[in-house]
């Protein structure tokens, strides 16, 4: 039986990885150490995700490391010799890294390195699937031409139509300092894979999301407006006139894909992992959306004040995704994800009160 490890084991991608590769016939070993709880507060608490895993997948182990713990890691790594290192842990939220500066540094950035160095040492035949962002990319996207329609911005540049794809620069912009981490650690991933030899994989991600995400008002957007939608909460927009653009991806699309590249994997390798244009959506259009399913009016205030590095417009061009593994594509669409999530937040609020 083949053992891999999945950082951030807990969380939306890092426990649908591991139920995937698990009901697959590996044995899967997971890192979380709940750092999402110190991060967001208790409504970030993933404990729960972390006993469910334990109670109901036989070959699951759970280690409460820190990925900020090198010689700890490098200790599980040499023991373990994992045949795969999924990297789903880290710090999420652009706003938030204001305040915490060396944390979120020390576990987007310095973490990942710890993590690229164990696998070196331990196991350098291992597929490194890292999962950055497309915060990478800061806010150059905001300088792509767009045109205003009724419900959304759209871009208004024949060469962006099918998204932003992995050749767009990275630099001469704002990129929060989350994003400058998760590009730090983008750009060591690439470098072990192309200065080492090592199979190795960035997975620039748009908005990941699920029915296990714990959405909170700092990440993940479409989740956290499910949950103000079910409990009559305002949600706040900021800025842009509620018309930026997002594209959503499910939670088993990208474990779908991670499965694709653990199979054949490339050396240093990019890639814009989202749901593209035919799964995006303004924040306006998730409104209507969420009011569909949840037959519930979307409660909100309009801040007419953007967030730093903020994208007007973001969706992923799949093209090299496709191209790459042309057995992979999307099979959960828009609304389904949100029927999902509806769905989801109705029988967590139900269950606790």
């Amino acid at each position: 039986m083949k053992h891999i490890i999945v950082t951030g084991s807990s969380g939306l991608i890092g426990s649908e990885v591991v139920s995937f590769f698990h009901n697959l016939g590996f044995f899967v070993h997971g890192i979380d150490n709940n750092q999402r709880a110190v991060f967001f507060g208790p409504c970030g608490d993933t404990s729960w995700v972390t006993e469910q895993l334990k109670s109901t997948l036989a070959n699951f182990r759970h280690h409460d490391r820190d990925i900020r713990d090198r010689a700890g890691i490098l200790s599980l790594f040499k023991n373990l010799k994992p045949s795969a290192i999924i990297h789903a842990a880290g710090q999420p939220s652009h706003d938030l890294a204001a305040s915490i500066p060396f944390d979120d540094f020390d576990t987007n950035a310095v973490g990942t390195l710890n993590l690229l160095e164990a696998a070196r040492h331990a196991s350098p035949e291992a597929p490194f699937i890292f999962m950055s962002s497309n915060k990478v990319y800061g806010d150059r996207p905001n300088s792509i031409p767009l045109r205003e329609l009724e419900t959304r911005w759209e871009y208004n540049d024949p060469a962006y139509l099918g998204g932003i794809p992995e050749n767009f620069p990275i630099d001469h912009s704002t990129h929060s300092l989350m994003g400058a981490s998760k590009l730090a650690a983008d750009i060591m991933v690439q470098e072990y894979g192309r200065y080492y030899g090592m199979p190795a994989c960035c997975l620039r991600g748009g908005c990941l999301t699920g029915p296990r995400h714990a959405g909170v008002e700092l990440h993940g957007f479409l989740s956290y407006l499910v949950k103000c939608n079910l409990e009559m909460r305002e949600y706040t927009i900021f800025g842009y006139k509620g018309k930026q653009v997002r594209d959503n991806i499910h939670s088993e699309d990208v474990a779908r894909f991670i499965y694709a590249f653990y199979n054949t994997p490339r050396c240093g390798e990019v890639y814009n992992l989202g749901g593209g244009k035919e799964n995006s959506c303004s924040i306006l259009e998730a409104f209507a959306l969420v009011e569909q399913f949840s037959r519930k009016k979307q409660l909100f205030r309009y801040v007419d004040q953007q967030r730093s590095g903020d994208h007007i417009c973001y969706y992923s061009d799949l093209t090299k995704m496709k191209e790459h593994y042309p057995a992979w594509n999307i099979t959960r669409s828009l609304p389904h994800i949100i029927e999902e999530l509806v769905q989801s937040w109705q029988a967590r609020i139900n269950l606790h009160g």
